[in-house]
């Protein structure tokens, strides 16, 4: 199976609870990530109701759930609000505010109080250098790459998560995570390069047991599943 061979932690994304109990179920899943553009698109109403839910049904993994202020104060409210809310919570706070003000002074700050975090939207070394600085010293925490977006900007991710890590080294309780991978190959780069985790939506979840497939038998499998649409659609042609 896919799982003796991969060491990175997978960490399902998502803000279903039906979908999230699934996975919960799974023993490769290790943690749960979830953030506002999920909750909005599931339909949830209420943050905090969702979230308890989350965490009464989930009491033993780490689960992120993010501030949602835009000035470092109010973030900071609500960080201490939502790490209140369970052991096992790690509380998101985005690299910068919308107005690109670097977080910085608030991760040293929640980090010395002994918040659990996962700084996110992470793009750019000196983000990485900057944010595990602010991080020094504290406790758990996670640092959040978007290995996925830099993909889509035309850049090979790669180069930026192994630096990372290396910036990364000296501080054992941070990790690594590799987020909004676009393929299950981004599963094995992540793996190969010692990442720590990787966030993995439920479309990517449901490919992971084709780690490893024979590509013999993955091609005429292919090839079988045309000829079954195309008869399937009564396709014909006169000849």
């Amino acid at each position: 199976m896919f799982h003796d061979v991969i060491d990175v932690k997978i960490f399902a994304d998502g803000a279903e609870l039906p979908g999230m109990l699934a996975m919960r179920e799974k023993k490769y899943i290790k943690g749960f990530t979830t953030n506002p553009t999920l909750m909005r698109k599931a339909g949830i109403a209420n943050y905090e109701e969702f979230a308890r839910s989350v965490l009464a049904a989930i009491p033993d993994l780490p689960i992120s759930f993010e501030v949602f202020a835009d000035d470092l104060e109010s973030m900071a409210g609500q960080a201490h609000r939502i790490a209140a809310w369970g052991e096992n919570v790690y509380v998101k706070i985005p690299v910068t505010t919308t107005g690109g003000i670097s977080a910085a002074p608030l991760i040293r700050r929640l980090a010395a109080e002994g918040i659990k975090q996962n700084v996110t939207a992470l793009m750019t070394l000196d983000q990485v250098q900057e944010v595990t600085e602010a991080l020094r010293g504290g406790p758990s925490s996670y640092i959040s790459v978007f290995a996925g977006r830099i993909a889509d900007s035309g850049r090979d991710p790669l180069r930026i998560m192994t630096a990372s890590l290396e910036i990364m080294r000296d501080q054992p309780q941070l990790e690594l995570i590799w987020a909004s991978p676009r393929e299950i190959l981004n599963v094995v780069q992540a793996n190969e390069i010692g990442c720590h985790i990787i966030t993995v939506t439920n479309d990517l979840l449901a490919k992971l047991p084709l780690i490893g497939k024979d590509l013999t038998e993955f091609s005429r499998e292919t090839v079988q599943m045309f000829h079954n649409d195309a008869m399937s659609a009564g396709f014909t042609l006169d000849l």
